[in-house]
C-alpha cells in the first residue's frame, strides 16, 4: 500500500511539475512585457531564482545538520543536470538560438564563477565567510546591471510585442508565478519522495541516491520549465532559466548557506567538479561555434549526463 501510494504520489508530481512550469512561463512572460524587458532577463533571473528554490532548502538544510558535502554536492550535480540533461533534451525538442547577450555576458559569467567556486573550494576545503560575501556582491552586481541593460535596450522591442503575445494585470502575473513555484516545488518533492522509496527497495546506496536522484529532483523545476518552454517556442525562457539557474545555484546558494554557517566538505569528490567545470566548458563552446544548440549538440550533452550517471553508480 506504501508503495502505490509513494507511486501515485510520483505521478502527481509531475502533473504539478507540468502545469506548475506552463503558469510560471505566462507569469514570467507577462511581467517581462510588462516592464519591459525581455523574456531572457525574466528567465535568468526571477524564473531562475524561482526554479532554484529546492536547492537553496536542501543546501541551508544541509549546513543546518552539518551536511557540508550535501550541501556542496547538490550545487555540482543540479549544474552538471541542468546544463547536460536539461539544455541536452530541450535542443533534442528544437534547436535553441543563442542570444547574444547569453555570449557577451551571461554564459561567460557562469564559466568564470564556476571556476572561481572549484578555487574556493580547493583552496578552502568548502566556502568561508568572506567567500560566501563576494559571491553575494557578484550577484547583486550581476542581478540589478542585467536589469538595468535590459530595460534600456529592449525598450522598442517589449513595445512591439505587447501585441503578439497575452498580457496579464501585475496581480494576475504574480499570481501565476506563485502558482508555479508552489506546483514546482510541490511536484518535486513528491517525485524525489517517490523516488528515492523506490530507488531504497531496490538497494540503491544512499550516496548514488543523492548524487543521482535528490540532484535530479532539485533540478525538476529546471526541468520541466525549460521542457515546456522549448515546447511553446519560448527558447530564450528555457536556454535563459538554465544558465539563470547555474549563476543562482553559485552566487546565491552558496552565497546565502555558508553566511549561516561555514561550509566544510572534506568528502567531495574533485572530480565532480571537473565535470562540472567540463560540461559548462563544452556548453560555451558549442553556443560559440554555432550561435544555435542544435539537436547534435543536445544529444552530445546528453549522453554526457548518461555517461556521468553511469560513472556515478559504478564507482
Amino acid at each position: 500500500m506504501t508503495t502505490f501510494l509513494q507511486i501515485s504520489g510520483g505521478i502527481i508530481g509531475i502533473a504539478l511539475l507540468y502545469y506548475g512550469a506552463e503558469y510560471l512561463i505566462k507569469g514570467g512572460v507577462s511581467v517581462a512585457l510588462k516592464l519591459k524587458v525581455s523574456p531572457l532577463l525574466i528567465g535568468l533571473t526571477l524564473v531562475a531564482m524561482g526554479t532554484s528554490a529546492p536547492e537553496l532548502v536542501v543546501s541551508i538544510n544541509a549546513v543546518l545538520h552539518g551536511s557540508g558535502d550535501i550541501s556542496i554536492g547538490n550545487v555540482v550535480g543540479s549544474n552538471i543536470c541542468n546544463i547536460a540533461l536539461i539544455l541536452g533534451l530541450c535542443a533534442l525538442i528544437a534547436p535553441m538560438p543563442v542570444n547574444p547577450q547569453l555570449l557577451k555576458l551571461d554564459t561567460p559569467l557562469m564559466l568564470g564563477i564556476s571556476i572561481l567556486f572549484a578555487a574556493f573550494y580547493i583552496f578552502s576545503g568548502g566556502i568561508m565567510r568572506y567567500q560566501a560575501i563576494i559571491l553575494m556582491l557578484i550577484l547583486l552586481t550581476y542581478t540589478f546591471g542585467s536589469f538595468y541593460a535590459s530595460r534600456k535596450n529592449n525598450q522598442n522591442d517589449s513595445d512591439d510585442a505587447d501585441s503578439e503575445q497575452k498580457v496579464f494585470s501585475y496581480p494576475v502575473s504574480f499570481i501565476m508565478l506563485i502558482a508555479g513555484f508552489a506546483g514546482l516545488i510541490a511536484g518535486a518533492k513528491l517525485f524525489v519522495d517517490s523516488a528515492v522509496h523506490i530507488a531504497t527497495l531496490c538497494k540503491i546506496s544512499q550516496a548514488t541516491i543523492g548524487l543521482t536522484i535528490v540532484a535530479l529532483g532539485t533540478s525538476l523545476p529546471e526541468l520541466a520549465t525549460s521542457i515546456v518552454a522549448a515546447i511553446k517556442k519560448e527558447q530564450d525562457i528555457a536556454i535563459g532559466n538554465v544558465v539563470g539557474s547555474n549563476i543562482f545555484n553559485i552566487l546565491c546558494i552558496l552565497g546565502i548557506a555558508p553566511l549561516i554557517k561555514p561550509i566544510h566538505a572534506p568528502g567531495l569528490d574533485l572530480t565532480d567538479m571537473a565535470v562540472m567545470l567540463l560540461i559548462t566548458g563544452i556548453l560555451y563552446l558549442f553556443m560559440l561555434l554555432g550561435k544555435t544548440i542544435n539537436r547534435k549538440e543536445g544529444f552530445i550533452l546528453l549522453l554526457c549526463y548518461i555517461g556521468y550517471t553511469a560513472w556515478l553508480f559504478c564507482k
